[in-house]
């Protein structure tokens, strides 16, 4: 059968109305354009679908059997479109978002709770990279948008600052270094280091500015989390490198003693980071804007 939506919502009103007449009226059409159709569907069906008395209309089995199955196929499509309309405006969906580690573990867990705890049928993959990696795969059109730090060569993408995010070196209480005000890299590069996986961003962005300076780190031993690197650092294995953030979370279970890293690349602001606003989808410039970040284009 050759049945538009527009058939099918006939069909119902007339057999709602009992009557071609009323039906007709209630969708909107002339009598003789809605007999004609009427007409032309059950031709289309091979079989009579309406009894038509002078009084008005009552179905045949054919006829209610249609009825039946229009009213699932408008209900259906009903639905179908109140669900696309869900992806359309943000509400749905799952959303990709990139980060770098101290995003992940210092900034997002606290802001993402209240945005998502309003959109119950969205879910958001975070995908930890650092913030070099994101901002390259936001320049190919592979991502959205990303978390990456400021020092970070964002190129021509857009970057707006929403967290300060300084690095300090993490100390135990009795170390020679502990009273400093501030230290360097390079004052720390020969020490004994907690450092964190390989696999960690944030510790892939540590090891390259220690490859540049020509002296890889002395790591000990490599912890898989925050809580590990800083409790390790309290028992005085060695020192890490962490978000300023992490440090003060810690620093009274652990004795430790955060000294700010005075290198550029070390005084670091998150921002968010995409190469236009125009085109994000809904439910990340909403995400973005929830973030702190301001919309670039009208």
């Amino acid at each position: 059968m050759r049945l538009d939506v527009e058939d099918l919502r006939l069909f119902l009103c007339v057999a709602d109305a009992g009557s071609i007449t009323a039906g007709a009226r209630q969708a909107h059409l002339a009598l003789s354009s809605a007999s004609g159709r009427l007409s032309a569907i059950e031709a289309d069906a091979g079989t009579a679908l309406l009894h038509r008395h002078a009084r008005g209309i009552s179905l045949t089995e054919a006829g209610a059997t249609l009825a039946h199955h229009a009213r699932l196929i408008l209900q259906q499509r009903s639905q179908l479109r109140e669900e696309l309309q869900s992806f359309a405006d943000g509400t749905r969906g799952t959303l990709h978002l990139y980060a770098n580690t101290a995003a992940l573990t210092t900034f997002l867990p606290e802001r993402l709770g209240p945005w998502l705890a309003e959109r119950p049928r969205l879910r958001v993959e975070l995908l930890e990279r650092t913030s070099a990696d994101i901002v390259s795969a936001i320049a190919a059109g592979h991502a959205e948008a990303g978390i990456v730090s400021d020092a970070a060569d964002a190129g021509t993408l857009h970057r707006q600052p929403v967290a300060d995010d300084p690095l300090v070196v993490l100390l135990p209480a009795s170390h020679h270094l502990a009273a400093a005000r501030e230290l360097t890299f390079a004052d720390v590069l020969g020490e004994a280091f907690v450092a964190l996986g390989d696999d960690n961003a944030l510790q892939t962005h540590i090891n390259e500015y220690a490859g540049a300076a020509g002296r890889p780190l002395n790591v000990r031993i490599r912890m898989k989390t925050f809580d590990g690197l800083c409790a390790l650092v309290g028992h005085g294995v060695g020192i890490g490198i962490v978000p300023q953030v992490v440090a003060r979370q810690h620093r009274r279970k652990t004795r430790t003693v955060a000294v700010p890293l005075g290198d550029a690349w070390a005084r670091r602001r998150l921002c968010v980071c995409f190469a236009a606003w125009s085109a994000l989808s809904p439910s990340m410039r909403s995400l973005l804007q929830h973030l702190g970040a301001t919309p670039t284009e009208p």
